[in-house]
């Protein structure tokens, strides 16, 4: 039977930390009888992992995978707590911990090939050996940014595609135009992205649905077993919207669509900031149009920043 009843992690209740910021907890330890020399301590630490396989040699004639995968340390630190007299006898005790996240760490992120977590973890052992442990994960937003790059995306933005369609066994022809409209490229987690979306249909047929969706393009930087280095761009829904539309053949419909970003989730970054994933990030407009095979994909390059 184990000498720890139980242990306890008491964290406040924010639902997201900010990078920058601090947190202070308590480490509760119930003790069913007494401890000899034990390390108790708390540990706060933040890493990111990557991984994904690809093919070793497209020209051989068996198929061999090789796997990609990278690592880094956002953050690592330990509060020990000091043992009057080596010696802990039985009953609750309580340790105050306190840890100050870095100002220039990323964002909580998952995805199948990478994640990028944060934790706190508390711990008691003697002579070496792990009685009891918890850890508790947390929700990290975080905050670098270079706003004086990128003061001069904060211009409205409009971008226009056009798909030529044809149907009725190719003898009849149209197009359809879509057009996106922002004040703005530049948005911070948990706002909204509000955008007017013009729907001009040249065809005999009606557009029923318009589906907006913001994307998470995701660059992952990594190295093989033989230490080469492999990158990989991945591509992701953040949120996702369906607009009935009901565009009359030969008219023009506007329409005003709102999408909240949630929170957390990583800023627009490069390699050299993020160390092994660079994001960046598209509101997309996507529309199937009817009796055809014809999908018009209208892109907006938006930029997530740090909060204010």
């Amino acid at each position: 039977m184990s000498k720890v009843r139980a242990i306890n992690l008491v964290l406040p209740e924010i639902e997201v930390h900010l990078a920058g910021s601090s947190i202070d907890g308590q480490l509760v330890l119930n003790l069913r009888s007494t401890l000899v020399d034990p390390v108790v301590k708390v540990e706060l630490v933040g890493r990111g992992f990557l991984r994904w396989l690809e093919e070793d040699n497209p020209d051989l004639d068996y198929h061999k995978s090789t796997a990609c995968t990278n690592e880094a340390v956002y953050v690592s630190k330990t509060k020990n707590f000091p043992i009057k007299d080596g010696c802990l006898d039985s009953g609750v005790y309580t340790f105050d911990f306190h840890f100050s996240f870095p100002p220039r760490i990323p964002s909580t992120f998952t995805s199948k090939i990478g994640c990028i977590s944060y934790f706190v973890q508390g711990t008691c052992c003697s002579r070496q050996m792990v009685l009891a442990k918890e850890e508790r994960c947390l929700l990290m937003q975080g905050t670098a940014g270079d706003h004086r790059r990128r003061v001069k995306d904060k211009a409205s933005l409009v971008v226009e595609t056009r798909k030529d369609v044809l149907y009725f066994c190719c003898f009849v022809h149209g197009s359809v135009i879509l057009r996106i409209s922002l004040e703005k490229n530049i948005f911070c987690p948990g706002e909204t992205i509000i955008f007017v979306t013009d729907i001009a249909n040249r065809t005999c047929k009606y557009v029923r649905k318009v589906v907006f969706a913001v994307h998470c393009i995701v660059l992952y930087s990594g190295f093989s077993s033989r230490g080469e280095q492999r990158s990989l761009e991945d591509r992701s829904e953040v949120t996702r919207l369906e607009s009935q539309t009901d565009t009359a053949p030969f008219e023009t419909m506007r329409i005003t669509s709102a999408l909240v970003l949630p929170k957390p989730m990583p800023l627009t970054s490069t390699l050299k900031e993020s160390k092994i994933m660079a994001f960046r990030y598209e509101l997309v407009g996507t529309s199937d149009l009817l009796c055809t095979t014809s999908t018009i994909v209208g892109r907006v390059p938006i930029i997530i920043a740090a909060t204010s």
